[in-house]
C-alpha cells in the first residue's frame, strides 16, 4: 500500500474512478469531465488542481484524492480543499483512504497550511464515520452555496 502524486499516465484511471464516485453518489449525469480537461487541470501551464493516487499491493491504482488550494483570511495562510477522495469498493477497509487523507494532512503540515477541509453528503454515513475517526469535525452552522448553469450565467450578466 502506498500513495504518490498523480502522474500524466494516471489520468485515464483517475477519470474512471471519478465516474465510479459519481455513480456511488447517484450523480452520473453530472460527471462530464473529459480526460483532456483533467490532464489540463493537473498538468497544464498553470495547474490549479493537484492529486494523489493510492496504490494497492499489486500496484493497481485503487483510489485517488483531488484537491486545490484555498485561503483562510482569518489565519492568513493557505489550506487544502479536498474536492474528491475515493477508494474502489474492493479496496475499502484496507487503509488506502486513511493513507490518502493522512498524506494530505502531512502536505498541510509540511507547507504550514492552516487547514484541510472538504464536504461530504449528509447521507454518506460510512464516510462521515471515517472522517470523524480521523479527528475531523463537521462545520455545524455552515451551509454550502453554489451558483451553476443558467443561474450563474444570469447573475454574471446582471449589472444593476
Amino acid at each position: 500500500m502506498s500513495v504518490r502524486r498523480v502522474r500524466p499516465d494516471d489520468v485515464p484511471t483517475v477519470l474512471r474512478l471519478v465516474r465510479e464516485l459519481a455513480a456511488y453518489e447517484e450523480s452520473e449525469h453530472e460527471a462530464r469531465m473529459t480526460a483532456d480537461q483533467l490532464h489540463a487541470a493537473l498538468f497544464g501551464e498553470s495547474p490549479a488542481l493537484f492529486g494523489h493516487v493510492a496504490l494497492a499491493g499489486d500496484g493497481e491504482i485503487a483510489g485517488f484524492a483531488l484537491w486545490f488550494l484555498n485561503f483562510s483570511t482569518w489565519r492568513g495562510t493557505h489550506g487544502l480543499y479536498l474536492e474528491d477522495l475515493y477508494v474502489s469498493p474492493s479496496h475499502r477497509g484496507t487503509g488506502l483512504g486513511r493513507e490518502l487523507l493522512r498524506t494530505l494532512a502531512d502536505e498541510c503540515v509540511a507547507r504550514g497550511f492552516a487547514r484541510l477541509e472538504w464536504s461530504v453528503l449528509d447521507w454518506n454515513a460510512p464516510s462521515i464515520e471515517f472522517y470523524r475517526a480521523a479527528g475531523a469535525v463537521p462545520m455545524d452552522g455552515w451551509t454550502v452555496f453554489r451558483l451553476t448553469g443558467d443561474a450563474l450565467t444570469r447573475f454574471a450578466a446582471d449589472r444593476r
